[in-house]
């Protein structure tokens, strides 16, 4: 799978620690900064990464913050991303299964290490279910 990923100054390290697991996993990244832990804007990152995912150039997406929230109101502001904001291995699961999320949105001051790639890993091979989600989907993208 084709992953982009973006991140600003407080999500930085997670988005170092992500990337050489993604890539262990099999997995293409596109990585569209920030480059280090200096204060930055996170829509000058977050933006891009989301657009990449809307376009169709990469399958899904990966947003980084402090908190995740400022990340994941960007992204869902592309039409046609998703971007679920996770904290715990059941908003990752749910994020895919109801809501077929194609990007999900951290905070690197919210999630232990070990807790950051359960949740990559669970988001990364949890199927979407369709049917009565599919239908509400659709509502979403029809805004």
């Amino acid at each position: 799978m084709k992953i982009a990923i973006g991140s600003d100054h407080a999500g930085y390290k997670y988005k170092e620690l992500i990337k050489p697991h993604l890539e262990k996993l099999g997995h293409e990244v596109v990585d569209f900064g920030c480059d280090s832990d200096e204060s930055c804007d996170y829509p000058d990152f977050i933006r891009p990464t989301a657009e990449a995912v809307a376009k169709g150039d990469c399958e899904r997406g990966i947003v980084l913050g402090g908190s995740g929230n400022g990340e994941a109101i960007v992204a869902n502001r592309v039409p046609g991303v998703r971007c679920a904001l996770c904290w715990s291995e059941d908003t990752a699961r749910l994020g895919r299964q109801h809501n077929n999320a194609n990007c999900l949105s951290m905070g690197e001051r919210q999630v232990d290490p070990e807790l950051c790639l359960k949740i990559v890993d669970l988001w990364l091979t949890t199927e979407f279910e369709g049917g009565r989600h599919q239908r509400r989907i659709d509502k979403i993208d029809a805004l």
